[in-house]
């Protein structure tokens, strides 16, 4: 019998060796798809589970409404020019950035009661003041409960049931326990869809055929919550057309129900607004806190707009607080409203 060659041996010794990190590498990309949500994060409420702070992150997703601002600032207030010029300029640079007509004069009668705006900084300065002011929410506190019912509400394509999903995954973070509640009925794709984010955030979910009664399956869902003794329950709705009046209606009785199954409940209502349609989004929270008992807006694809003013207008003119905003795609990236963060990450590296 001839031996094997050293050619042939080191051949079939490298193949071994290829094979075994193939089977590793997947082996290993397999344990970290099946590993549960890291739980040591903060012991209550929805954690900040972002690799980097608020101002980073509003800094990265207010990237194009600060250009666009920042531009609109420079021309307004970088002339030596009177308080009332300066402030004449403010007002249309706000408004070109799509702070809104209410808003915007607001914001400048509050400036003209200062005193002491001499300089194009000290203007600045103090609308950055006022901004800050107008976005803060002292009251906001979310409710001592279990389980937490939240509501989830919005147009077609707003991104709802992917907010519901990174919602999900922040409180998985911060040790709690999920429910999702299915009642978007009318289309099989949201079902399905939730059913991902569900398996992704680790988390349960409660649903029914496509077509079914969506009181029936929140009904369902507020059971299984109390029976399992879950956390938070966050219930999906179907994207709803807000001039549609039937399907606000079924919207009112989907609030009924979860009221007699639990008094008190829904804790919170969220509407989900798109960042990209500006001022539209006043429109469309006015026509549904109509049928919503509404206690603040998650506003989506904040990163992907120059419309970021908007988030003013609605905090303004509505009276409702903005509880989250979406500044990107990754799970991670549905972060927690900062007024102060958001507002230095606004007026960043727009110098007059």
């Amino acid at each position: 019998m001839i031996p094997p060659s050293p050619e042939l041996l080191f051949g079939a010794a490298a193949a071994v060796l290829v094979l075994s990190l193939v089977v590793g590498f997947l082996a290993w990309r397999r344990a970290r798809r099946r590993r549960p949500p890291d739980t040591t994060a903060a012991p209550t409420g929805a954690a900040d589970v972002g690799s980097t702070g608020p101002w980073v992150a509003f800094r990265a997703g207010l990237s194009k409404t600060r250009q666009l601002l920042g531009g609109r600032l420079r021309d307004a207030l970088g002339r030596d020019r009177g308080l009332a010029e300066w402030l004449s300029e403010l007002e249309e640079a706000l408004i070109l950035a799509d702070v809104g007509m209410t808003t915007t004069q607001r914001l400048v009668a509050a400036l003209r009661r200062r005193p002491g705006l001499d300089s194009p900084e000290a203007v600045l300065i103090a609308l950055k003041d006022e901004v800050r002011a107008l976005l803060e929410d002292d009251h906001v506190h979310e409710p001592d409960t279990k389980p937490l019912v939240i509501l989830i509400a919005g147009v077609n394509g707003v991104g709802k049931t992917t907010t519901i999903g990174k919602l999900a995954h922040r409180y998985r973070a911060a040790g709690k326990s999920v429910l999702l509640v299915a009642g978007d009925t009318f289309r099989a794709a949201a079902i399905e869809q939730l059913e991902v984010w569900a398996n992704r955030a680790g988390c349960d979910l409660v649903r029914h055929q496509s077509g079914a009664d969506p009181s029936a399956v929140v009904f369902d869902g507020i059971k299984a919550a109390r029976s399992r003794g879950v956390d938070v329950v966050i219930i999906d709705t179907a994207g709803r057309l807000h001039v549609k009046i039937n399907l606000m209606e079924e919207l009112k009785k989907i609030v009924r129900v979860i009221g007699r199954e639990m008094p008190g409940a829904p804790h919170e209502s969220f509407l989900v607004l798109d960042a990209t349609t500006g001022q539209n989004t006043l429109s469309q929270t006015r026509l549904f806190r109509e049928a919503l008992p509404l206690t603040g807006v998650i506003l989506t694809k904040l990163d992907g707009t120059a419309k970021g003013g908007a988030v003013l207008a609605v905090r303004s003119e509505l009276d409702l607080p903005l509880r989250y905003v979406g500044l990107g795609e990754g799970i991670d990236d549905l972060r927690p409203f900062d007024a102060a963060a958001f507002t230095e990450a606004l007026f960043e590296s727009s110098p007059v």
